[in-house]
């Protein structure tokens, strides 16, 4: 059974008036929440234990499923605020929402958390400004295993909105860093990590780049302005994907899922190798 209560039908209610506001990325980073919209991104946040408070609207919520989900949060403890369908309609962010959303808290981890023994394999992402993109590198790290991301120099958060509904519940699970370059290029130098940067410019064919030798870490530029002169200057290997028709370069959430893919392979096939040969 649903939790019940007196529902919110004013949208100058404090919690409705928050919700709204933390589609800025300034309240986002003065409050350290963020919001979760729908039933598969509502049922990911509640199983990372990251809910602040969850808001539903009764008479959208049709899903069973959605409805067990009211009732574990409210059996955990968490605040649970029903609203009416026009509140609900003017917080969504997406056009026929299913009725429940929740208000997470952020997640960060220093970057010195991070270890090569604990963390060998990660990615660093340079000045995001795609929230789609950043959150599909999310989940493509989860997909394949990956240790983690460090975000440098800024961009775009991964607890915008866009970030969080691309990244398929991934936002919850993998720990995120943020960093400025030059502390983070000492960090990794001290930590012993391989660098392999990417660029349509690279030296290296991805296919032919040999062995992955982990600690490492995937380096990725910017959408606009790719990696620098001084960040291609720290890698260990510069990779490029081939470009066989009339286009340049390739999405930077797309080129990172075919170099994330090639790294597991490779890494899968050294281990192999090692058991074998133990």
């Amino acid at each position: 059974m649903m939790a019940t209560m007196s529902s919110f039908t004013s949208p100058s209610n404090p919690r409705i008036k928050q919700i709204r506001a933390l589609a800025q990325h300034k309240q986002r980073r003065k409050t350290g929440l963020g919001v979760a919209e729908g039933i598969f991104h509502v049922g990911e946040a509640l199983a990372a234990g990251v809910i602040t408070y969850l808001v539903y609207a009764p008479d959208m919520l049709i899903s069973p499923f959605g409805r067990e989900l009211v009732d574990k949060a409210a059996a955990a403890q968490i605040p649970v605020y029903p609203v009416s369908a026009e509140v609900m309609s003017s917080i969504a962010d997406k056009d026929n929402p299913q009725g429940l959303l929740a208000v997470v808290q952020q997640r960060h981890t220093r970057l010195d958390e991070f270890s090569a023994a604990g963390h060998p394999w990660l990615v660093a992402l340079v000045t995001p400004q795609d929230p789609g993109n950043l959150g599909t590198i999310l989940r493509t790290i989860d997909a394949v295993g990956a240790s983690g991301l460090v975000l440098l120099d800024g961009g775009v958060d991964p607890y915008h909105p866009s970030a969080i509904r691309a990244g398929m519940g991934a936002t919850f699970r993998i720990p995120v860093a943020a960093a400025a370059w030059s502390p983070f290029a000492a960090w990794a130098h001290a930590g012993g990590y391989h660098i392999y940067g990417t660029s349509a410019h690279g030296r290296t064919d991805y296919r032919h780049a040999g062995v992955y030798t982990a600690p490492l870490i995937l380096l990725l530029g910017s959408e606009r302005e790719g990696l620098s002169a001084e960040q291609v200057a720290v890698c260990d290997d510069l990779l490029r994907l081939p470009m066989h028709g009339h286009v340049r370069s390739l999405n930077l959430a797309v080129a990172a899922g075919v170099f994330l893919y090639a790294i597991h392979d490779s890494l899968v096939e050294q281990a192999v190798i090692e058991t074998t040969a133990a």
